[in-house]
């Protein structure tokens, strides 16, 4: 079980320091479930390091970096069973990968190319959203539509602390609250909504005490602790399922890289904290209880960091095998009837390409 730290906001966490701090446990994860858990958090490590490369190296577009995310991702999604579903902003552009997307895909989709594009069914997977928080009342609506009709499943989006700043956020939230939608809003709070600190977004306590204004439970965990992470996120699974509604979950951490490849933060965030937080980031310290309780060795680490890496060579090379997207693509879709003016622009648009 978590333990829960009062002098943080109640933040529980489950794994220690192996030292001060006692490990705990997480009741019903077989040692195969742990080693599991960390092939994911490992896959998506590699995978937000590799696309950095690939961005400097002009390989993707602008990028945005989940570092230190992993754990909020990892331990919710593997709380989830396959028929739940996934509402991803931005900074979970990779989660597919755990469901079994291929890295080509999430590839293609920084690339922007139309490769990029999948069915949200085949991986129960909805789109990655880039406006800020408008994933909230897509997950709150497919979630009250399955409680109507008696559909299995359940699920759960994601977003930043910013986006709780948003009415969007509220929108969703009071909807899924007053429906009693089986749904889960997780907020990776990184205490940066770019260069705006938490504390100029809110004056709450924190972020999970917002879950009172609408009548849901309000839960706060340590985001960087993937057990703990993946303990909340069940206990919410089950109180859905069970037809209790929503739960906010609010996983703390702190931005320890860049909001995204075209951001410099520099300028305004604490580089000494920034230090500390790396220093304790979510993928080594559970390959250290992983250590401790005797299950990876030195060698299976290395061997899981490498088929990860072995995946994201291949996913580049098959995105970047695509032939080039057709340009009218653009424009065929944009309306019923499109403009005169658009025959003109694609037209304008092959010649600038050649």
């Amino acid at each position: 079980m978590s333990r829960v730290l009062p002098a943080e906001g109640d933040l529980r966490r489950v794994i220690g320091d192996g030292a001060a701090v006692p490990d705990g446990e997480v009741d019903g994860l077989s040692a195969d479930e742990l080693i599991s858990l960390y092939r994911d958090l490992v896959l998506l490590r590699t995978y937000d390091e590799r696309s950095v490369v690939y961005h400097r190296q002009g390989r993707i577009g602008t990028y945005a970096i989940f570092w230190n995310h992993e754990a909020m991702q990892a331990g919710s999604v593997f709380a989830l069973e396959d028929r739940d579903w996934v509402f991803p902003a931005y900074r979970e552009s990779a989660i597919g990968l755990v469901r079994g997307m291929p890295v080509s895909t999430v590839l293609s989709w920084w690339r922007g190319h139309p490769a990029g594009w999948w069915d949200p069914a085949e991986f129960n997977v909805a789109s990655i959203c880039v406006p800020i928080a408008t994933q909230v009342p897509h997950a709150a609506g497919l979630a009250w539509g399955k409680r109507l009709k008696g559909e299995p499943g359940i699920a759960i989006t994601y977003f930043g602390d910013g986006a709780t700043s948003e009415g969007a956020f509220h929108e969703g939230a009071n909807f899924a609250a007053v429906m009693r939608a089986p749904v889960i809003l997780f907020c990776n709070n990184n205490q940066w909504a770019i260069s705006t600190p938490l504390s100029a977004q809110t004056a709450a306590e924190t972020l999970a005490d917002k879950a009172a204004g609408y009548g849901i439970p309000g839960v706060r965990v340590d985001g960087a602790d993937v057990l703990a992470v993946y303990e909340a996120t069940r206990e919410a699974v089950e109180r859905a399922r069970a037809g209790e509604g929503p739960t906010l979950i609010e996983a703390v951490t702190y931005r320890s890289a860049p909001h995204a490849t075209a951001d410099d933060p520099s300028a305004y965030i604490d580089l000494e904290r920034v230090e500390e937080e790396r220093q304790r980031e979510c993928v080594g310290r559970y390959e250290a209880y992983l250590r401790r309780l005797g299950l990876l060795s030195d060698e299976a680490a290395e061997a899981v960091r490498a088929d990860a890496v072995q995946l994201m060579r291949d996913g580049i090379a098959t995105a970047e095998a695509e032939p080039p997207a057709d340009p009218s693509l653009l424009f065929s879709h944009a309306f019923a009837d499109p403009p005169a003016s658009f025959e003109t622009d694609l037209a304008e648009l092959r010649r600038i390409l050649g």
